[in-house]
């Protein structure tokens, strides 16, 4: 659902979706965090506003950053302090590219 929304953002408004792209790049270059860290606060903050497709889409990205299970799941559990369970709706779609996976091994 995420990617169809930026599709339909990138068709409607190229220069406003530009834009953003760029936001987005001059955050990753100028920033002293690392890629998979800057990867699991933005989980932590989609997730604290419920936002499972945010989470299901970023997920796999920080896994490929090197992101392991455990740092998904706690990305998304420590937003019980700020958001009470909201954040944990998020929980299946942060762990879901290591199950896939486990499964796949099965």
């Amino acid at each position: 659902m995420a990617s169809d929304s930026m599709h339909l953002f990138q068709e409607e408004a190229p220069a406003v979706a530009q834009a953003f792209d760029e936001l987005i790049g001059t955050l990753r270059t100028e920033s002293c965090l690392d890629a998979k860290t800057m990867q699991l606060i933005y989980i932590g903050i989609k997730a604290s506003q419920g936002d499972v497709g945010s989470v299901a889409a970023h997920a796999p990205m920080a896994k490929a950053l090197g992101a392991s299970r455990d740092e998904l799941r706690d990305a998304v559990l420590l937003t019980l302090t700020v958001s009470g369970f909201r954040g944990v709706t998020c929980l299946a779609a942060a762990v879901a590219p290591f199950d896939d996976q486990e499964e796949r091994a099965s």
